[in-house]
């Protein structure tokens, strides 16, 4: 038995008697005008297709994570019915976005561009910043999630350590094909001894990827990833 408790915009997430929960990932993407865009903040239009690659990708990954010994929410998923089972997690704060990068583009560029050329290598940089819409995701540091109280010293650390551990299978996974990872999206929880995990998807949407210098879109990512 099965009851919904969240719907989102790409997923819906349902309670389970046995205390999990699931994630039923749906057709819908973000983007603007019809055009799909991960950094779009809106359901934009609807890819047939596109939850099932999101979940194949998503259980390659966690599994791939899960078997080095790095904390996820991923128990189980269902192919047939574009589902997944995940632990109980809860969030940092109202949510908090944790992103690696290996090139210095998009915001970060934006932001510091005076400070460095486009495209520049990064050295597994990790920064977070807060889920609200409203105030376009504003960045925070660890000192300032820590004078929040929405995470310890200890949990950050962990967090960071994890991102960038992370971020290099899912970037050594991607070169073996032939593709370069530029960034990539995360979200973490912690379960109910504040240990820190990997919760939400890893799918193309949440990554920049590029292929001979040139970027890749996500819906052609997922083809070329599963060729």
């Amino acid at each position: 038995m099965e009851r919904l408790v969240y719907t989102g915009k790409t997923k819906n997430v349902f309670a389970l008697d046995n205390g999990n929960y699931m994630l039923k990932f749906k057709d819908d993407c973000t983007g603007k005008d019809g055009v799909f865009d991960p950094g779009e903040n809106s359901v934009g239009l609807t890819i047939e297709g596109v939850g099932d690659v999101n979940l194949r990708m998503s259980i390659y990954f966690f599994e791939k994570i899960n078997a080095a010994g790095i904390s996820t929410h991923f128990v189980s998923a269902d192919l047939d019915n574009t589902t997944m089972e995940v632990k109980p997690a809860t969030v940092f704060g109202k949510g908090l976005e944790v992103i690696c990068r290996h090139k210095a583009v998009g915001s970060f560029f934006r932001r510091y561009g005076e400070y460095v050329e486009e495209g520049a290598d990064l050295p597994a940089y990790v920064e977070t910043t807060f889920k609200n819409d409203a105030l376009g995701d504003p960045l925070v540091t660890k000192d300032g999630l820590m004078v929040l109280g929405i995470m310890t010293d200890k949990q950050y650390e962990d967090l960071k350590d994890m991102t960038q551990k992370i971020t290099k299978i899912v970037a050594d996974d991607l070169l073996e094909k032939g593709l370069v990872l530029y960034d990539i999206k995360f979200e973490f929880g912690y379960d109910a001894d504040g240990n820190v995990m990997l919760i939400d998807e890893i799918a193309s949407g949440n990554m920049r990827v590029y292929k001979d210098g040139e970027y890749i879109d996500p819906m052609t990512l997922s083809e070329l990833f599963f060729a």
